[in-house]
């Protein structure tokens, strides 16, 4: 089984390595997207009680269990596949394909989701043109780049991602224009204190939707055979990408929770006004020229999200047919890109933004179902860590707090992310272990009548 350390011949099972610490960082918050909670601003606001900012600071502690995680498994499997590697060292062969397949689901629809938010946004700027058609322009665009090759698509997410964060730095400078002229619409400490009265439990249930937004930056790990430096470079950039991430979010949501026009408590009572919840507040507070401005930025944003999911979707496919758990063609790369993977992953992404573009209902299909998979494997993540360090005890001297409590937690935070998910989610997450268990009795069977 090839590392990754060939760099230019392009040789079946081999990766080019010239990935470094920015682009590894680049790729995170692509994922992620810097303005992720400009969506669902208005539905955590109603559900902390004004608490919104609060939640952040609870679900970006939350999420670093789970960053540590990854950091501890990067270093002892430096491969791309990210947690399928992981499981399989830690749990084994079993355990590390369901991770995969878990994974698989999200990584092929998060994507998706993307793509459509980009679609929908270009559409409403230039509603002539159908956002079905500006989803698949969007898809062909960025799979075009990821075909090019990893670095040149670093590149170009780079330059998209400034612009991200200058579009993000002008609403915070607007904001605080705002508010040193006119003055908060609520209390300056309402973002952590809420304006309705302080509920622990309302803002613990409003942390289960939060951690979602941070979903991406464990693609990261994805890249490990890429990256020159080292595997600790990997684990720096996981922990970078989340604190960085969470310092955004809680700023952003500080700010326009104190300009927000409706109380909480009204916008719990409607609705409807929580998906337009911060582009209300933008309008009221600053001007519709910046509503226009976000609304551009998130177009553009969410189209090199899904880029950054695309690539990572192509690595895992290709890890897992490199060690024989999908079909074999996936693992071949030409001038160290998994083209077969990229195209197969690009195929599914386009089929389920275009089929959700064109329905009504069709971006809370998607939405339903894309986190489950992810958050079931970031539960074997966790279980790796304890499984290679503290059972096996691979790596010397068990560290208790390290080894066993971090993951532990980590766990038990993730397992009631998924306990809270919808009716829905959880059917289809079901769904899909099963069929991931029966793939795996397959393999199994057909592994024990060869070696018979």
């Amino acid at each position: 089984m090839s590392t990754g350390e060939s760099t230019d011949t392009g040789e079946a099972g081999t990766l080019r390595r010239n990935l470094g610490f920015r682009d590894l960082v680049v790729y995170g918050l692509l994922f992620i997207a810097p303005m992720a909670p400009v969506g669902v601003f208005g539905t955590l606001d109603a559900k902390s009680h004004g608490a919104v900012a609060l939640v952040y600071v609870v679900a970006t502690v939350a999420m670093a269990f789970t960053a540590f995680s990854y950091a501890q498994m990067v270093r002892v499997v430096p491969q791309t596949g990210s947690v399928f590697a992981y499981a399989r060292k830690g749990l084994g062969e079993g355990p590390g394909f369901i991770a995969g397949w878990m994974a698989m689901l999200d990584y092929l629809l998060i994507p998706a989701v993307a793509y459509l938010f980009s679609g929908i946004a270009m559409n409403s700027l230039v509603p002539s043109v159908s956002r079905w058609v500006w989803t698949a322009i969007a898809v062909v665009i960025t799979t075009l780049l990821n075909l090019w090759g990893v670095r040149a698509a670093a590149r170009v997410g780079f330059a998209v991602l400034a612009m991200e964060i200058v579009v993000l730095l002008v609403f915070v400078v607007s904001a605080l224009v705002e508010i040193s002229q006119n003055g908060a619409t609520r209390g300056l400490l309402t973002p952590f204190t809420s304006d309705v009265g302080f509920s622990m439990s309302a803002v613990l249930g409003a942390v289960s939707v939060a951690v979602l937004s941070y979903l991406g930056f464990d693609a990261i790990a994805s890249f490990a055979e890429e990256v020159t430096g080292g595997s600790a470079k990997v684990a720096r950039a996981v922990l970078f990408c989340l604190v960085l991430a969470g310092v955004l979010f809680i700023a952003q949501t500080y700010l326009a929770a104190v300009l927000e026009p409706m109380s909480s408590a009204q916008l719990a009572a409607d609705p409807e006004a929580q998906g337009t919840a911060f582009y209300d507040t933008v309008d009221a507070a600053v001007g519709g020229w910046l509503h226009d401005l976000v609304a551009v930025s998130k177009a553009i944003g969410a189209a090199f999200a899904a880029l950054a999911g695309q690539a990572a979707a192509g690595r895992l496919l290709f890890a897992m047919a490199r060690e024989r758990r999908l079909p074999k063609v996936l693992s071949k790369t030409e001038s160290g890109v998994p083209r077969p993977a990229l195209l197969l992953a690009a195929t599914v992404t386009l089929v389920a933004a275009v089929w959700a573009a064109r329905r009504d209902d069709g971006m809370d299909h998607l939405v339903s179902v894309v986190d489950i998979g992810a958050l079931t494997a970031f539960v074997l993540l966790h279980a790796s860590v304890v499984g290679w360090f503290a059972v096996r005890k691979m790596e010397g001297p068990v560290i208790w707090w390290r080894h066993v409590l971090a993951p532990v937690l980590g766990a038990a935070i993730t397992i009631a992310v998924i306990v809270e998910a919808t009716g829905t989610a959880q059917v289809v997450g079901l769904i899909w272990l099963a069929i991931g268990l029966v793939v795996l009795a397959v393999q199994l069977r057909r592994r024990v009548s060869a070696g018979g």
